[in-house]
């Protein structure tokens, strides 16, 4: 596990032949995406070097001059060219004498490869015969047409894909290696054209919000293309997006003083107005030109049967637009259904009431309303609700027959030719309902249910969620006006987020505090940040959230019950299926069911395939359940135990997959049950980032006396996750909790290695004061415990740490220490981590001939054990001392052989440090533009991870970078970014920065 915090461009494949499903046919007006040619079909290239293939084999293309040939007819879309045309563009004003006889050779050997009905001689010439073959530049054309349609069309993501796989028919130079005159003017212009394509994909991309990811190829292609002024005016759009406002002014300064020096002009006007806007700070500049809105939906009206719909509906307004748009097609279907499905409280009743309101106009027949009463024991039946139907229809008592059948057939009958909503809220389920609704076209039916009606064939399901943070805080004001909450905005926010957003529990806080003029907003939610109390503050007069669970909890079965008591014990924002199984101690199959029928309930959320979630006040419900219904503490707390063992069995055969040997995992707590297995380190790997969030906050919830060291030890088999960059501040905020709690209890081994996490975060951090005060308490609390853990990585953490501090000679000390701590403990693979580490310690020494030596010995360990991931770790140390020596080429290879790893294995800290890395190959082997491309990239790859000591060392790259190709405005504008970062952090990297910003310097 190396601990060096900083750690490829993909490396270059043989040409393949082009996607057969994206090629043109010659001649032919094909398809959007092509014709499919089948696994013998001819197909040629010109986007690259001139080829063909017949399926998958590749065919001989003859000469050069041959091959002038062939795209000389390529190019011409199937038309004759006669051969004083073929001499003309293969030779030009100077053909040999034998032009014409080596113009049939030529063809006749074509022939003979690609048949004599594909090459026909027709008028003089030759041709390629329409229809014959298909061709990339055909596939390409249709793709843009495509795009461009799209794109007028609105359909932006749509034009950004398919100029994408426009894009993708390019391998190379177009015509590569073809001699003469019309080669080289078509080359012009498909190079053109290309870059056209390249720059409306691009403005695509923009709008499309990835201006950070553009900035590294807009970077690189005004480099290649420095006139190109709507390149450098994507750049500072890129660049201003990605808050870098001065480095797109730099831009400007440096596009202005190019052409001024080169044609002697002035930008363009687009591009001054640019610089204007991005002067002022423009807002609507900041953000891509956002869709039209879409239209409202129409005002709610008052039928005869329905409730009234609340004064303060909120929210909703793509769930009313679907709705209404279904019912108002009825008239043309036969029966409209619509099921909408949620959990209690989630306001279905409130959303169908104000969507059949609005839905009147298409109902002037009348609408018709029943409360089911489905979520009670006494539920309504079918046979009365259809004698109340009909009454309200205009039949008499006497001709109401008296079976439900012939009821339900007369409500049909009477339904016939009028069009008539019938809203039927609270449903048990469909077989309540199916008696109940019309038959006819021009009717509809509108269904309100806690169980989803997946049997009611033909309906149109809804499940409806809680509402967004903006619309809860919206319906809150409502109720309580806008004076108080505007003055406490912060605390109603804490109050609607306490409601989870659940609009029953927001409606009742708000009536409460509304009245109650003696309150403000923070006594209301003082009052609800206490979980245990929460559920019995939200009732207000009849109006109850426990009251609501209660129904639905009332009518599982025992095996659901206990299960739904279980699941809301643990704290993680949702649980996997595995998970489940074991909390509930039960086979997958049988626990699957289980919470699937929970789903069908409404009492638990789908999240994924596989994952479940709680609301947040169904699971405090959940556990109160818990602690009343003769449920024992033992058994609650055998469930979160064989949860933490689930986890920690499960993490640990993770990180022994990933790698083999080491002897963490051998240290570490026993389990009593047993977690997953995988057969690749790939599903390993996407298990625990899926987990990441329930697992992190089992280790916070179970560090607790007798969970304590499993929690701790959870943790440190994760660690994975504190290296990635996505979870890392979860995982940092997870070590603090369990240092502080193994602290408070006392457990020196549990806070010598909580500890020793820490040190982790900190040093990936950059933050490498505290990370070695925190490695150096690690030693000291294993001191008397011996335990392995802290002292092998506290000493390998140490040396690391001595590096970035500039202290070469005492990191020689602590790796020299962890290399024989490592070896006591038979421990290779930490061996071989120690190793690489010493070889950076070497290389800052000078000692570069055995920083080669030490990284090679690293290398070997991790490759004989078969590490992947740590291999990488010291492929990256060897590509440093590589690069240090000179050997360049050998540097960038191992480079690019560990960014490959690190991508694939999703750390991107590793895979930023790499890019940056490659970039300092790059300058020393006098490539800026390259350089630049991959500063750029590392940049964005080290988004929010790394600290801000490594984004300054990229900076500085980035600016020597961007000066070595004419740069020089930006460059300046990194070079000060950094050294400002220096500065604060009092790093002595500030003086090589203040050197490139003097004017020597820049001269």
């Amino acid at each position: 596990m190396d601990r060096d915090g900083g750690p490829r461009v993909p490396e270059q494949r043989a040409p393949v032949p082009p996607p057969q499903h994206a090629t043109g046919r010659l001649g032919e007006q094909a398809p959007e995406q092509g014709p499919e040619a089948s696994g013998t079909g001819l197909r040629f290239g010109v986007l690259g070097p001139v080829r063909a293939w017949r399926g998958d084999q590749a065919l001989p293309s003859g000469s050069p001059q041959q091959r002038a040939l062939l795209a000389a007819l390529l190019l011409r879309d199937g038309r004759t060219a006669t051969a004083a045309e073929l001499i003309d563009a293969i030779w030009g004003e100077d053909p040999p004498s034998q032009a014409l006889a080596a113009i049939r050779t030529y063809a006749s050997r074509l022939r003979k490869v690609l048949d004599p009905e594909v090459l026909v001689s027709e008028s003089g010439g030759y041709a390629i015969r329409p229809g014959a073959a298909t061709l990339d530049l055909t596939g390409a054309r249709e793709l843009a047409t495509a795009a461009e349609k799209a794109r007028a069309g609105g359909e932006k993501g749509r034009a950004r894909d398919l100029l994408n796989a426009a894009l993708a028919h390019w391998d190379g130079e177009p015509l590569a290696g073809v001699p003469g005159p019309y080669a080289e003017n078509q080359r012009t212009r498909l190079a053109e054209w290309r870059l056209q394509l390249t720059e409306a994909r691009l403005d695509l991309d923009l709008e499309a919000g990835c201006h950070a990811e553009a900035v590294s190829e807009l970077t690189a292609l005004t480099a290649a293309h420095p006139l190109r002024e709507r390149l450098r005016e994507l750049l500072m759009l890129a660049l201003y997006r990605s808050g870098r406002q001065a480095e797109a002014l730099a831009v400007y300064a440096d596009t202005r003083r190019l052409l001024a020096d080169e044609l002697g002009v002035d930008p363009r006007p687009e591009l001054a107005r640019l610089q204007q806007r991005i002067l002022r700070a423009d807002q609507d500049l900041a953000r891509p030109p956002a869709d039209a809105p879409a239209a409202a939906a129409p005002a709610p009206v008052r039928p005869a049967q329905l409730p009234a719909s609340v004064p303060d509906f909120t929210g909703r307004a793509a769930f009313v637009r679907e709705l209404t748009s279904r019912l108002a097609g009825a008239e043309t279907t036969v029966m409209a259904v619509s099921a909408l499905a949620g959990i209690g409280g989630v306001g279905k009743t409130t959303l169908a009431v104000h969507v059949a309101h609005a839905a009147r106009p298409y109902f002037p027949d009348g609408q018709l309303y029943v409360d089911l009463q489905g979520a009670g024991q006494h539920f309504a039946e079918p046979g009365t609700v259809l004698g109340a139907f009909l009454r309200a229809l205009g039949t008499p008592d006497s001709a109401i027959p008296e079976s439900m059948e012939e009821r339900a057939a007369l409500f049909r009958s009477t339904l016939d030719g009028r069009r008539v909503l019938v809203l039927l809220d609270n449903a048990r389920d469909a077989a309540q309902i199916r008696p109940l609704l019309p038959g006819t076209a021009g009717c509809a039916a509108l269904v309100t249910s806690r169980i989803r009606m997946v049997d009611l064939v033909g309906a149109h399901l809804v499940d409806l969620d809680v509402m967004s943070p903006d619309e809860a805080l919206q319906l809150f004001t409502r109720i309580v006006g806008e004076e108080r909450v505007s003055a406490e905005r912060e605390a109603a926010l804490d109050v609607v987020a306490a409601c989870g957003f659940l609009p029953l529990a927001i409606r009742i806080a708000a009536s409460r505090l509304a009245s109650r003029r003696t309150w403000t907003v923070s006594v209301l939610a003082a009052k609800l940040a206490d979980e245990r109390r929460r559920l019995d503050e939200l009732q207000a007069g009849d109006l109850a959230v426990k009251a609501t669970f209660e129904l639905g909890y009332g009518h599982l079965e025992p095996a659901q019950s206990r299960a739904f008591r279980l699941l809301g014990l643990p704290d993680g924002p949702d649980i996997s299926l595995a998970a489940a199984a074991a909390v509930l101690d039960l086979p997958e199959q049988e626990t699957e069911d289980i919470l699937e029928s929970l789903v069908d309930t409404s009492l638990v959320e789908s999240a994924a395939p596989g994952r479940y979630r709680y609301h947040d006040l169904v699971r405090l419900y959940a556990r109160s359940c818990a602690e009343r219904d003769d449920l024992p503490p033992a058994e609650r707390e055998s469930a979160l135990s064989r949860l933490l063992d689930f986890y920690l069995a499960t993490a640990s055969g993770v990180y022994a997959l990933e790698r083999p040997g080491d002897r963490l995992v051998d240290h570490l707590e026993p389990t009593t049950y047993r977690g997953l297995s995988f057969g690749d380190r790939h599903r390993a790997q996407d298990w625990l980032y899926a987990e990441a969030d329930p697992l992190l906050a089992c280790v916070r919830q179970l560090s607790g006396p007798a969970t304590l060291r499993r929690a701790v030890d959870l943790l440190y088999a994760a660690l994975d996750l504190g290296e990635s960059g996505a979870n890392s501040r979860q995982y940092e905020a997870t070590a603090e909790a369990v240092r502080e709690a193994a602290r408070t209890r006392g457990d020196t081994q549990a806070e010598g290695r909580a500890v020793m996490t820490l040190a982790n975060v900190h040093q990936l951090a950059g933050r490498f004061e505290p990370a070695d005060r925190e490695a150096q308490e690690a030693m000291r609390l294993a001191g008397p415990t011996h335990d392995p853990l802290p002292l092998c990585w506290a000493s390998n953490a140490r040396g690391i740490i001595a590096l970035y501090q500039n202290r070469p000679t005492d990191g020689e000390g602590h790796l020299l220490r962890a290399i024989e701590a490592f070896r006591a403990d038979a421990n290779r693979p930490g061996e071989a981590s120690a190793l690489c580490n010493l070889s950076r310690i070497h290389l800052a020494m000078g000692r570069t001939a055995s920083a080669v030596t030490l990284a090679q010995e690293g290398i070997d360990i991790y490759d004989a054990m078969g590490h992947e991931l740590r291999g990488a770790n010291g492929r990256y140390a060897l590509g440093l001392a590589l690069t240090k020596s000179g050997q360049l080429r050998a540097a960038a290879d191992r480079l690019h052989e560990a960014l490959a790893v690190f991508r694939d294995s999703r750390q991107r800290l590793w895979e930023g440090m790499t890019l940056f890395r490659l970039a300092e190959v790059d300058l020393a082997g006098r490539r800026p533009a390259q350089a630049a491309a991959n500063a750029e990239m590392a940049l964005t790859v080290l988004r929010g991870i790394g600290g801000e000591w490594r984004r300054g060392n990229v900076l500085t790259v980035l600016g020597q970078a961007l000066a070595g190709i004419g740069h020089a405005g930006r460059a300046q504008v990194c070079w000060r970014d950094a050294l400002v970062i220096f500065e604060e952090l009092g790093s002595p990297e500030a003086v090589q920065v203040r050197a490139l910003l003097s004017p020597v310097a820049a001269a």
